[in-house]
């Protein structure tokens, strides 16, 4: 009995002992582990932010555009409340286009869109998911030349939202188009959204460009809502408005 007594006390001093060397040799060696575990946490932590990320872009895109057409639809329903007859907007089909390359320079402010096989013609309007862009000027088998707001060959019929001041937007191969053709005594002030005032028949009204950032004796400089240099996909619509535009399909060559 003594002999076994004295041997579960070694037992146990030895266990007790050789647990207090061991245990932090086990801390060590889990640290890789605990590391690779807090990795996969992160990554996967990283990946729903990213999903969430672009989930909530997209509703704030659709919000955007309700938002704005919201907006152009109370100040035309004050204007038509006591109207009879209105004909309503026309229905839109779109196409989504690829923006491959782009032209900027003091001669021109134009960009290339991929459409594939889709049927898209001379004249329709491009957006973003911020407003109007430009518009489409030469149709290829698969490419499309896009003129943009701030060509200096772009002229596009507008009006103060607020207001309803009619004017041009017109491009000068800045990029900042600028606002012409007003009334003298027009009262016209920095923060006042530019939208399409559908004179001409070539763009509907309401569709929102940009807002009033300097206002001068010389000159009313139009900031667009979109960046026209981060641009990576638009829309082409095609709202059935063939106005003043011949729609020949005019062409241009593409680069193999």
């Amino acid at each position: 009995m003594l002999i076994n007594k004295t041997d579960t006390v070694i037992i146990d001093k030895t266990s007790s002992v050789a647990t207090d060397m061991v245990s932090p040799l086990i801390d060590v060696l889990v640290i890789p582990a605990k590391m690779v575990a807090k990795g996969y946490d992160y990554f996967k932590d990283l990946k729903q932010i990213h999903q969430d990320n672009i989930r909530l872009r997209e509703e704030n895109r659709r919000l955007q555009m309700v938002y704005d057409r919201f907006r152009a639809l109370e100040v035309e329903n004050k204007l038509l409340s006591n109207l009879l007859n209105y004909v309503t907007p026309p229905r839109s089909d779109f196409v989504t286009a690829r923006v491959i390359a782009e032209e900027g320079d003091a001669f021109s402010h134009s960009m290339i869109a991929y459409i594939g096989n889709e049927n898209v013609k001379k004249g329709q309007v491009a957006l973003s998911d911020r407003g109007v862009i430009g518009r489409v000027d030469k149709v290829g088998q698969r490419y499309v030349k896009i003129i943009l707001i701030t060509d200096i060959n772009s002229k596009i019929p507008v009006m103060v939202e607020k207001s309803r001041i009619r004017g041009i937007l017109s491009g000068d191969n800045s990029t900042m188009p600028k606002l012409i053709f007003i009334p003298l005594d027009a009262k016209v002030n920095v923060g006042d959204r530019i939208v399409t005032s559908g004179v001409a028949g070539v763009f509907p009204a309401g569709l929102p460009i940009g807002k009033v950032i300097k206002v001068s004796k010389n000159e009313i400089v139009v900031k667009p809502f979109s960046s026209l240099e981060q641009l990576e996909y638009i829309r082409l619509v095609d709202y059935g408005l063939e106005g003043i535009l011949d729609n020949t399909r005019e062409t241009f060559q593409e680069d193999k």
